[in-house]
């Protein structure tokens, strides 16, 4: 594999990883009501599913779905059910205040975050299609193991980091005040977003 073809395999995943999608509106959504640290744990979680998917297209998953299309229908509906569920309880909640008046607690742990980030990204099965056609268009057949494994690896950091941005512009104190004020709009769009990704994923 050519350094070019590498660079060019990296700047397509990093494009995957900057497009608006769940995973990008929840460490926006946790970077402003749990905090950057959180917010970190949550899109190294987005991360470890980015390689997931590409792991799986890279075995062939694309292949799989077009010999079986039930199955790719069924992670579809099963993937936008999970969105619609995580957006119910933003609409459902958006309405209850903070309470600035006592410390703020980690609402949930590292682990927990981390699975947070983890299950949003493998609820949407089109980065498996993305990374198919990003492996054909880039990685040539006789490509070494290790070079695999450095693609895997710039898939995670793009994820990872990308996230992780977005997750400390939307813990910034000033951002965060803004938040309070305006609670149960932002919490409502972020619910009504993740109800039409979910529903776009399970009907295309």
């Amino acid at each position: 594999m050519t350094l070019a073809a590498f660079l060019a395999f990296a700047g397509l995943s990093l494009f995957a990883a900057i497009s608006p999608g769940p995973a990008v509106i929840m460490a926006a959504r946790t970077g402003l009501t749990e905090g950057f640290r959180t917010g970190a744990m949550l899109a190294a979680g987005i991360g470890a599913g980015a390689v997931v998917w590409a792991s799986a297209a890279m075995f062939g998953l694309n292949l799989l779905f077009a010999a079986a299309p039930a199955m790719l229908w069924a992670l579809k509906l099963g993937g936008g059910a999970y969105l619609v569920w995580m957006a119910w309880h933003l609409w459902r909640d958006a309405a209850q205040p903070i309470d600035t008046s006592a410390t703020p607690a980690l609402p949930r742990t590292a682990a927990s975050a981390f699975r947070l980030g983890l299950f949003t990204q493998l609820a949407n099965p089109k980065p498996a299609v993305m990374f198919s056609a990003i492996f054909l268009g880039t990685v040539p057949p006789d490509t070494p193991a290790w070079v695999y494994g450095a693609l895997l690896a710039v898939v995670f950091c793009n994820e990872t980091v990308w996230n992780i941005l977005v997750a400390r512009i939307f813990s910034l104190d000033r951002t965060r005040a803004r938040y309070i004020s305006l609670k149960t709009v932002i919490d409502r769009s972020f619910g009504a977003l993740l109800a039409l990704l979910g529903a776009k994923i399970a009907a295309t």
